[in-house]
């Protein structure tokens, strides 16, 4: 790859990756009924508003699933394998093959997303228990739905809890199940984001 490609694929790697992550987090934020009022959710809000705003006209949501912004976040993915492809040189595949790889890579970033909550979560309460800035708190109300069914199984012992143990585990065993769709549709990690 020569120095341009490398610059071209920096790029858009990162305008995609920040943009599309900022979707995902704003869906997933809505899906665990987040504070709304977070100067976090209020920057990803506005930082989302401009595309998801006109989608929800015309795309109703799916229950509390704002499929507007599912919508979204795959047409995101799909612009920006697109765009990697033609940076590449590469032949565009078909709509049909974008949209697989595109769903392969939100579930990815999201077994990421997570993932890298919970942990950031933990070393909080680490080095600072009962913290109320406003990140700690929306990594709170964020990972907390995950977390619950994990600690019905495992209580906490002795002031430990180790469900994070078991969150880890089935994130592992999720992106390993991603990672073997993405190799049988043909995926090239460095196109999607995630994996």
């Amino acid at each position: 790859m020569n120095p341009m490609m490398e610059i071209a694929y920096l790029l858009t790697q990162t305008f995609f990756s920040l943009f599309l992550g900022a979707v995902i987090l704003r869906l997933l934020l809505q899906l665990a009924r987040a504070d709304f009022y977070n100067p976090i959710s209020q920057f990803l809000v506005k930082a989302s508003n401009p595309l998801l705003l006109p989608l929800r006209r015309v795309i109703p949501p799916l229950g509390k699933i704002d499929s507007a912004s599912v919508v979204l976040a795959l047409a995101v993915q799909i612009l920006a394998m697109v765009t990697l492809l033609l940076i590449f040189g590469a032949r565009i595949p078909s709509i049909v093959v974008l949209l697989g790889w595109s769903v392969i890579g939100c579930l990815a970033l999201v077994a990421n997303l997570y993932f890298f909550a919970i942990l950031i979560n933990i070393i909080l309460s680490w080095v600072a228990p009962g913290t109320q800035h406003p990140a700690a708190a929306l990594l709170y109300q964020l990972t907390e739905p995950v977390m619950q069914p994990f600690r019905k199984l495992i209580p906490p012992m002795g002031g430990i809890d180790l469900s994070p143990i078991l969150v880890f585990l089935s994130i592992n065993v999720i992106q390993i199940l991603l990672k073997s769709m993405a190799q049988s549709a043909g995926l090239n990690p460095i196109l999607v984001f995630g994996l």
